[in-house]
């Protein structure tokens, strides 16, 4: 009876020190300067507290053990000198609340994400931030508003008479050059303008082979590297590495000066390119963000618009017109990683005709039976594994030895700070803005409530139909098949950061099984493996993913030996 009492008493203090807590009176104004000379603006306004003083807290924020504190909201026609209050009932990451801030010292900063408001062809308005040339960075967007960083002090009491005033502004990013090397283009897309009824440019970094002027009768093969937004052609230096450059450590992959070796494998891969008997064609790095990512998933979609399309008979027939590319289905290659992988074979499953040959390395989901920890279609939430009396949170992401860093429910919190909507430029909701219908307010359809994690399974079937490439390949197969032979190869590691192998196990399991056509592809693993493992069982990852321009070509060459047409032009671009 005694420690019945005791445990009484504990939860009633516990229970007023919580009430207590909650109690707490914090507000936080938010205004911006008159003497940036702008009007009202719309877009999300964050505001960032940090206890670690090695940078402006805009730049530490993430799904890891190492964030720092943000909190997020909505505002429409904010002018300047309007104050904007952050309250306790304000949303936040990774304390979901003002009032569960620990007391301390924090630098506090604020920033606004800019949006603007498109009137699509579907009859909707939406306002989304549109990409400015950094990549859909929230923290770097030129046009965003931010405040320097300055202290304040969270004590028992709350935070109180705190008033933040943005007056800077991310300037714009200077586009790259040509140089002899490599060249830019930009296309301004009929089909994407329309689509979102202001003009809409893809680009493109363009490597040349050696020879391109003098070998003017030449035409090209053409490899396209998928990936996230590049700002310029990576992994290509004519000169060695920089004498000057100070070495930086690689936490995750636990290397000394790693800076030095990416520019010693990027000399290296320029000095192969002009090695004699290395095969002359193009590589080409192209630029598709959209206003809810760093890139579009290379795919058609209903919030997006018809960006696969777009990529595919405007763009790349348009490289290949400037830049004397051979311009036939059986001259053009797909790959890339995590991102990159998924749109590689994605690309090759929609287009199958247009592409000869994908290397999708640690791809996004392609079995949407295995959304990484996630089976859309059985499981009732996606935060929780199902239980009757325990509450286990689903993890997000783990080192080769399972380690956990985050949790599902965790990362999407996050990005429901970050933008509603589906606009957080973020992981999660760029899969759901591409892969779910369009709602009745113009933006993608939740595929599970962000707050909870409680599935749709209305909105999972139109995912299955549409995007889960494993059942794609399943149900199309009969008409597919023959065209695929022989160009789908898949690399991931087993120890993927991102538990990816688990979707590749359910692909593999369907491809090595179907034998009318057999596939005749691979797919392979890499032993203890992290994100984002690419084919090669000799060199560690680090290495191996400073590669990817090289890596393939031999595999490339071999499948246009073996199935390009009668008549094809196989000799003008193999000269030295």
């Amino acid at each position: 009876m005694k420690t019945l009492s005791y445990l009484s008493l504990f939860f009633t203090l516990l229970s007023c020190q919580s009430n207590s807590k909650s109690e707490v009176a914090n507000a936080i104004d938010v205004s911006f300067s008159s003497a940036l000379n702008m009007e009202s603006k719309d877009g999300r306004l964050l505001l960032m507290l940090s206890s670690d003083d090695s940078k402006e807290p805009r730049f530490q924020i993430n799904d890891g053990l190492s964030t720092q504190l943000i909190y997020g909201m909505n505002v429409e026609g904010m002018t300047p000198g309007k104050k904007i209050t952050f309250t306790n009932e304000t949303f936040g990451y990774p304390y979901a609340s003002l009032a569960e801030v620990p007391p301390g010292e924090y630098n506090v900063q604020a920033l606004l994400h800019v949006y603007e408001t498109f009137n699509l062809s579907s009859g909707h308005s939406v306002k989304l931030p549109m990409d400015q040339g950094e990549g859909q960075k929230w923290n770097k967007s030129p046009g965003n508003l931010y405040s320097k960083p300055f202290k304040i002090s969270v004590t028992e009491k709350g935070i109180n008479n705190v008033a933040i005033v943005m007056d800077q502004i991310i300037p714009p990013i200077e586009e790259p050059q040509d140089t002899e090397w490599i060249k830019h283009i930009k296309v301004k897309s009929k089909k994407l303008s329309k689509f979102w009824g202001r003009d809409i440019y893809l680009g493109a970094h363009v490597l040349l082979p050696k020879g391109f002027k003098e070998h003017t009768e030449a035409k090209y093969p053409l490899m396209v590297f998928h990936g996230h937004f590049p700002s310029n052609f990576g992994g290509f230096r004519t000169t060695p590495p920089d004498p000057n450059l100070k070495p930086e450590y690689s936490e995750r992959f636990g290397i000394d000066a790693y800076n030095i070796l990416e520019q010693q494998e990027a000399y290296d891969f320029y000095k192969r390119w002009n090695e004699p008997d290395f095969p002359r064609m193009l590589i080409v790095e192209i630029q598709h963000p959209t206003p809810y990512y760093d890139d579009s998933y290379a795919v058609n979609s209903a919030s997006q618009g018809p960006y696969g399309d777009a990529i595919t008979y405007e763009l790349i027939p348009e490289i290949e017109r400037q830049f004397r590319g051979i311009g036939e289905g059986w001259s053009r290659f797909l790959y890339g990683g995590s991102t990159g992988g998924w749109e590689a074979l994605a690309v090759q499953v929609k287009y199958p005709e247009e592409y000869n040959g994908c290397f999708a390395a640690c791809p996004d989901p392609i079995d949407f039976r295995a959304y990484c920890l996630t089976n859309i279609y059985k499981d009732k939430n996606a935060y929780y594994y199902d239980s009757d009396h325990k509450k286990l949170e689903v993890p997000a992401h783990r080192n080769y030895l399972g380690d956990i860093q985050t949790t599902l429910r965790s990362a999407n919190h996050l990005e429901l700070v970050l933008g509603d909507k589906s606009r957080s430029g973020q992981q999660w909701d760029i899969w759901e803005a591409t892969y779910s219908p369009q709602g009745s307010d113009g933006y993608p359809v939740r595929i599970w409530d962000k707050m909870t994690g409680d599935i749709d399974h209305e909105v999972a079937e139109y995912w299955k139909e549409n995007y889960d490439l494993k059942h794609i390949l399943e149900r199309d197969w009969g008409k597919l098949g023959e065209n695929l032979k022989g160009k789908i190869h898949i690399y991931c590691g087993d120890m993927d950061n991102y538990y990816l192998n688990n979707a590749v196990y359910l692909m593999e399991e369907f491809l090595e099984n179907t034998t009318n056509p057999y596939y005749e592809g691979e797919v392979q693993y890499g032993d203890r493996a992290e994100h984002c493992w690419n084919g090669d069982p000799k060199l560690p990852n680090a290495v191996t993913r400073l590669r990817y321009n090289s890596m393939y070509v031999p595999k490339i060459m071999k499948r246009i030996s073996e199935s390009a047409p009668k008549g094809a032009d196989l000799k003008s671009w193999r000269y030295q």
